[in-house]
């Protein structure tokens, strides 16, 4: 058996989400098929951070295990003759067995692009989120420093989260301005489900002026989902890179270059 890591780009607008169901488009049903040609059997894959309905894929990475000897072009050409437009393979890299694109991930970032201006655009519709309201990004900065390190994140998870526990590490978060463009980075460990959504929500409340810049460190004291703000829609969110040990001597994605 070889085993290959992909790195994968895809708009999710189209598709029910990154995992696999029965009863929709999927993007891993997408890869799996287009893979399963190149291969000429069925190719199960694995990734780094499943992805919801409506949410992209920048950075992410998959891994699969096949007989079939193929060339490295195979993969990455012949995949995408074979995949829909809006879903990509931009890299392959063969690795071990010891890599396993979910278990071997040391960290996962996404950012959170809001388009801010008086004005939707039409060529940005389902690739960011609108905001009608001037959001200040330095306020949400600084109150989105109150989340860093090991914490509780319950207020900011689903209800229907199916974690065991809401405790996660984030290691990185970062709000910024680009003219338009206002962009919440988030590196963490791992995240629970919709978690940088309902970060987003709530930060953009304080950017618009209605909360204070201490709500975020209030709420995350709570752990209670009920008392944050409504979920961000998922057209904003960007699944960025998952972080490996340098041994396996992936790709990486200078994120500023490829996106707005």
């Amino acid at each position: 058996m070889h085993r290959w890591a992909l790195g994968i780009e895809y708009v999710g607008t189209a598709y029910c989400g990154w995992q696999r169901q029965g009863h929709c488009d999927s993007v891993q049903g997408q890869l799996e098929k287009a893979l399963s040609t190149i291969a000429q059997e069925t190719i199960d894959v694995h990734c780094a951070g499943r992805t919801d309905a409506g949410v992209h894929g920048l950075g992410q990475v998959v891994h699969f295990d096949t007989q079939s000897i193929r060339p490295h072009s195979a993969w990455v050409q012949g995949a995408n003759t074979q995949l829909p437009r809006d879903i990509r393979v931009t890299w392959a890299h063969q690795v071990d067995e010891g890599f396993h694109a979910r278990f071997s991930a040391q960290a996962r970032q996404y950012r959170y692009v809001i388009y801010n201006r008086a004005q939707p655009s039409a060529l940005l519709y389902g690739r960011t989120y609108w905001e009608r309201h001037p959001l200040d990004a330095k306020a949400m900065n600084i109150a989105g420093q109150a989340l860093l390190g090991e914490q509780d994140f319950s207020s900011f998870r689903a209800a229907q989260c199916q974690a065991q526990h809401g405790q996660r590490n984030i290691q990185l978060l970062c709000v910024s301005r680009r003219e338009d463009f206002v962009h919440i980075d988030i590196k963490a460990n791992a995240f629970v489900h919709h978690m940088v959504r309902n970060i987003a929500g709530t930060l953009m409340q304080i950017g618009r002026g209605d909360k204070p810049i201490s709500w975020a460190g209030e709420l995350l004291a709570l752990k209670d989902r009920t008392q944050a703000y409504a979920t961000a829609p998922a057209e904003g969110l960007y699944f960025v890179k998952a972080f490996y040990p340098e041994s396996f001597s992936l790709p990486q994605l200078a994120v500023n270059e490829v996106l707005w």
